[in-house]
């Protein structure tokens, strides 16, 4: 159970960063050259790889590599998965404190 709560902490950690999160939306239209994410930023390429190294160890990104490029896309199973623990943490009912306040 720990580690699922490792996961989600590392994939949230991993989109607090504003360019990612750009980079995760830009993904959910299908698969993109890094080249082509490189163009719509104004980082260098070690930056871009840095942000796509998080985000795949986060469990966010795959990547497959064609010759010199690199294309990136969502693991979109992994995603539905972490959607899944949050949904489930969000749909639990408080609990209710007791009229004496213990």
């Amino acid at each position: 159970m720990e580690s699922q709560y490792m996961k989600l902490a590392k994939a949230f950690k991993a989109l607090s960063d504003p360019k990612r999160v750009k980079i995760v939306d830009m993904l959910s239209c299908g698969e993109m050259c890094g080249c082509v994410l490189l163009k719509c930023f104004e980082i260098t390429q070690p930056t871009l790889a840095h942000d796509m190294k998080v985000l795949s160890e986060a469990g966010i990104v795959t990547s497959r590599r064609e010759g010199k490029k690199t294309y990136y896309s969502l693991d979109r199973k992994a995603l539905e998965r972490m959607s899944k623990r949050v949904r489930d943490m969000l749909s639990r009912e408080p609990e209710k404190e007791s009229k004496t306040g213990k």
